[in-house]
């Protein structure tokens, strides 16, 4: 049995642990990738595999798999408040949705209903997934939020520490919870993959918060990647360009440009994104995608719109 976050094949491994038969992920899910994580889930698993490729463990989900999972879920409502935990209950019936799109039985996926904003629910979250699988080899930190397009001098302080709280604030806690965990289990290591953004590179009008944050976003993943590096603990970002998903439909009708017009966006599908995350989980920890961008191929993101 191979492991996506450790491999001793092919290369000196001297000053690495044995390998861990059975890892432990956990795919932080947004409403945007609900259904990818899923996607994801079942496409992690045949990596443990050495009889058949993922492509064709992935065919067959009845297929024997060791990985375990913690599916978590931050959905955010854009308003005064973010909450995730005052609507515990409700949170928990969309967790078991995802759930039930995961192949693996159940304990094998564990509902944990978490505030990524509040540091004690982060912990308690960590705390209960190793406490269930022992370790943890992989985070996928997808939890994020934006408020509707709104010119830069009409953002509230409001609406500006509500993107804050989570995209920032919250892949901190998740990201500093995950490389403890890491950096002191046996044996150690593991890898973190952050959701980021091209807005990060290229923004859109009216969205200063959510650029700012996903600036820093880049900021985490180079400083969790640099300070990994004694612990065999590898931190990557996905960038994601215009995914077809709910929250995505409004570009078929149009979105504003950086000069002004509304125009409609090429859009791609969202197992493109599972896809790509599939491949950074999959790689050896001696191997690590610091930064991958996926974008639908005629979105106006590469040059002056």
């Amino acid at each position: 049995m191979r492991i996506p976050s450790v491999s001793l094949t092919d290369r000196n491994t001297t000053d690495l642990p044995t390998p861990r038969p059975e890892p432990v992920f956990l795919l932080l899910c947004s409403a945007a990738l609900r259904v990818a994580s899923a996607r994801i889930e079942r496409a992690l698993q045949p990596i443990q595999s050495e009889s058949a490729s993922p492509a064709e463990q992935v065919a067959h989900p009845e297929a024997e798999h060791s990985a375990a999972f913690a599916v978590l879920h931050a959905e955010v409502h854009v308003g005064p408040v973010v909450h995730v935990v005052p609507d515990a209950e409700g949170r928990a019936d969309r967790l078991e949705a995802v759930a039930g799109l995961c192949s693996g039985p159940m304990p094998r996926v564990m509902v944990v209903p978490t505030d990524v904003t509040n540091a004690e629910s982060v912990n308690a979250l960590f705390a209960k997934a190793h406490a269930t699988f022992g370790r943890i080899d992989l985070l996928f930190n997808n939890a994020g939020m934006n408020v509707p397009p709104t010119p830069l001098e009409d953002l509230t302080p409001e609406q500006w520490q509500n993107v804050v709280n989570v995209n920032l604030t919250g892949l901190f806690l998740c990201t500093q919870a995950a490389f403890r965990y890491m950096k002191s289990q046996t044996p150690q290591g593991g890898r973190i993959i952050n959701n980021g953004s091209i807005s990060a590179q290229a923004p859109r009008p009216h969205a200063i918060a959510y650029t700012a944050t996903k600036c820093g976003v880049t900021g985490i993943t180079k400083t969790t990647a640099l300070e990994g590096r004694p612990y065999h603990i590898a931190c990557g970002q996905i960038d994601i360009g215009n995914a077809e998903t709910e929250l995505t439909a409004k570009m078929r009708q149009g979105v504003l440009q950086a000069d002004g017009q509304i125009k409609a966006e090429p859009t791609m599908h969202v197992d493109n994104v599972a896809n790509a995350v599939v491949h950074m989980a999959s790689l050896p920890l001696d191997a690590n995608i610091l930064f991958l961008t996926v974008m639908a191929t005629n979105m106006p993101f590469v040059g002056r719109g």
